[in-house]
């Protein structure tokens, strides 16, 4: 497989098209201050299924030959994949079997399963999720539809950029790094490939949590690494061992150097997202957020782009960031 061209983001819009909503570009002043340039935040938080994942599911099962749909299909997440595969396939007719982590946010898995899905469980510290799907593949005829590496999923996140390039343009913005919360790099590689096309002075960054950042670090070394440990943080829902084949190459040729937050500021993010922008994330999707307000120093120029990905969160999580308060960054205590 390679990674998805202009024709095939274009193909995957048009599919997309009065399935998928045109999230807004939000503003806020105090969130200006904070970061010391204005800041744009991309509300995938409030797309279809509460994350950007919605997009890529939709452009995946539509399209899927009427073979494949009638056998059904297969997918492993944390939960953001598996709303937008279960979604996209209950609308279709289409069975749909996730693989999901035991440790996955229990609204995750209950929401998953009110779209129609059949869950699996694994613990994804000590078992192969992979291993796991290729034999309930073998077994019952399952098409697979990966939460990144697969050109349709990246086609799909890849409208989230397009419309990026046009909402960008309307403010006035037409050079700024695009901070995007990246674990495989689905929605990071189709927003580089989609901007380039349409937009090519607005760069990628991607963000990941301390402790779970193999993009970054694969970035700086010209090559796939892997995370030493494959849970223990908060940010479930962008924890993932390595980079994607197919979305490596595509930021490796396109984006910045790859950034890294702290779990605190992820959710002092979360707490300034809500009492500013009345927006609600999920730790991993307010990674992207945490280091345009406390890493002023990572990028240039007077505006930064931030994508809030998914709002998927339990009660005690929002909770926890709310209490916290948004403090100055762990960053700037430690200076």
């Amino acid at each position: 497989m390679i990674a998805p061209d202009p024709g095939m983001i274009r193909a995957a819009a048009a599919r997309l098209a009065g399935h998928i909503r045109r999230t807004p570009l939000l503003h806020a002043p105090a969130l200006d201050a904070v970061a010391g340039r204005r800041v744009w935040v991309k509300a995938e938080a409030l797309q279809h299924t509460g994350s950007f994942k919605a997009r890529g599911g939709w452009a995946a099962v539509s399209a899927l030959t009427e073979t494949e749909q009638r056998r059904g299909v297969l997918a492993y997440s944390s939960g953001n994949h598996a709303q937008g595969v279960a979604r996209a396939a209950k609308a279709f007719g289409v069975p749909a079997l996730i693989i999901m982590p035991r440790d996955a946010p229990a609204i995750k898995a209950e929401t998953t399963r009110a779209l129609g899905a059949e869950l699996v469980f694994y613990d994804r510290a000590t078992e192969n999720r992979e291993e796991i799907g290729a034999a309930l593949m073998e077994a019952r005829g399952l098409t697979l539809i990966p939460p990144y590496d697969h050109p349709q999923v990246m086609a799909g996140q890849a409208t989230t950029g397009l419309e990026i390039a046009e909402q960008a343009a309307e403010v006035g913005v037409d050079t700024a790094d695009v901070l995007v919360c990246c674990g495989g790099g689905g929605l990071s590689a189709g927003t580089a490939l989609a901007l380039a096309d349409t937009a090519p002075d607005l760069r990628v960054r991607t963000v990941e949590p301390e402790g779970f950042d193999d993009m970054a670090r694969s970035l700086a070394a010209g090559t796939r690494v892997t995370n030493a440990q494959r849970s223990g943080s908060i940010c479930d829902a962008i924890l993932t061992p390595t980079p994607g084949q197919l979305t490596f190459p595509v930021l490796q040729a396109r984006a910045g150097p790859g950034l890294v937050v702290s779990e605190d500021d992820a959710l002092r993010a979360m707490a300034l997202a809500a009492q500013h922008l009345k927006l609600v994330l999920e730790p991993g999707g307010a990674v992207a957020l945490a280091a345009a307000l406390f890493q002023p120093e990572a990028c240039a120029g007077p505006d930064v782009i931030a994508i809030a990905t998914g709002g998927n969160v339990e009660p005690g999580m929002l909770a926890r960031a709310l209490a916290r308060g948004p403090a100055q960054s762990s960053a700037s205590a430690k200076s």
